[in-house]
């Protein structure tokens, strides 16, 4: 995903005498704010989650919507390309192009549906399996020891946690994809 550049607002922080940005030096405290703690944990717990499998996908000159897309493809083979861009949320145009890598590198195979001719179908090859366990495995084993440290009623909450920042509009379709 690309960073978003955004420019400032002319007026917005300027010293109306010297026209001079004014620089803020007070950090947000967690008091002031106390949600900040979460967020920041959320940020450097994505960083280290996702960490290993970068570091593998690199080696295939793939990113990290090439793992998405691997991940899911393999959670749901058979899974139709139109379903994929509804659970990754990234344009036709992203999806194309990631999946043509995939496809010509023998990690998906993509069949016209059945019923439907124009439907294209998502499986993963014995490679595709392959490379998504090989991604999957240090996020298993990083998830399974942060669990171990808790008892079953903090899973429980760590869980219901995790499931509330969901937009609650998708909270039924990603219970449905997530209990497959």
């Amino acid at each position: 995903m690309t960073d978003v550049n955004l420019k400032p607002d002319d007026t917005a922080g300027r010293n109306a005498a010297t026209g001079s940005m004014t620089r803020v030096a007070e950090p947000l405290t967690a008091e002031e704010r106390p949600e900040i703690a979460f967020i920041e944990l959320l940020f450097f717990a994505y960083r280290d989650f996702i960490s290993d499998p970068d570091a593998a996908l690199l080696s295939y000159g793939f990113g990290r919507a090439h793992h998405r897309v691997v991940h899911f493809v393999n959670r749901h083979p058979g899974i139709r390309v139109a379903d994929l861009l509804d659970i990754l949320k990234i344009t036709k145009q992203s999806l194309g192009r990631v999946l043509k890598q995939l496809v010509d590198t023998g990690f998906i195979e993509q069949l016209q549906g059945p019923q439907d001719r124009r439907q294209r179908l998502l499986y993963p090859t014995v490679a595709g399996r392959a490379l998504a366990l090989r991604l999957l495995g240090p996020q298993e084993r990083r998830i399974g020891a942060a669990l171990s440290g808790l008892t079953p009623a903090e899973r429980a909450v760590a869980e219901r946690f995790l499931k509330l920042i969901v937009n609650p509009g998708e909270r039924d379709t990603v219970a449905r994809l997530i209990a497959r």
